[in-house]
């Protein structure tokens, strides 16, 4: 049994989706015959597309939920039935202590995802930290140093908004 993390951007195009979509596909299969888990925290985007094609293929979802709060005062309404729906189909949901979601928070549930996974997907165009902190280019720099393998899945023709 593998269990991989994502970490992936929200700011997909459209046109990206199911670009994005197939190639998660492709890389889920390959863990798919010896048993998948797959740990998210399933934010719109990288995360929830993640989330879909595990559950497609069979795998065991665990859910990172960052704060108390999130669900209420950051999971867009346009998502929220995606949000729902994933963590109603969630076999374990981890809720972290945080009383309210923001940088600490996301920096938390991001090292319980290293922390809890053998491997990082990070749906990922390669730039590099904002200085930020939380992105995906700063959960890929903390994988990396804590010595996990990293599969970065950005497809051709992939773009995000803005």
């Amino acid at each position: 049994m593998t269990t991989l993390a994502v970490t992936g951007h929200m700011d997909l195009t459209e046109g990206s989706l199911p670009l994005i979509r197939a190639a998660l596909r492709r890389l889920l299969q390959e863990y798919a015959h010896e048993g998948v888990t797959g740990l998210s925290c399933i934010a719109q985007g990288a995360d929830t597309l993640f989330a879909e094609e595990l559950l497609a293929i069979g795998g065991k979802l665990v859910v990172v939920v960052p704060s108390r709060d999130y669900r209420r005062t950051v999971v867009a309404p346009d998502h929220a039935p995606a949000f729902d729906r994933l963590l109603e189909a969630a076999a374990e949901v981890v809720a972290l202590p945080n009383e309210t979601a923001g940088r600490s928070a996301y920096e938390a549930a991001n090292r319980a995802l290293i922390h809890g996974a053998d491997r990082l997907v990070a749906v990922w165009d390669g730039q590099p930290p904002t200085g930020k902190g939380g992105g995906t280019a700063d959960v890929v720099e903390e994988a990396r140093a804590a010595g996990l393998d990293v599969d970065v899945v950005w497809p051709d023709g992939a773009a995000r908004r803005g």
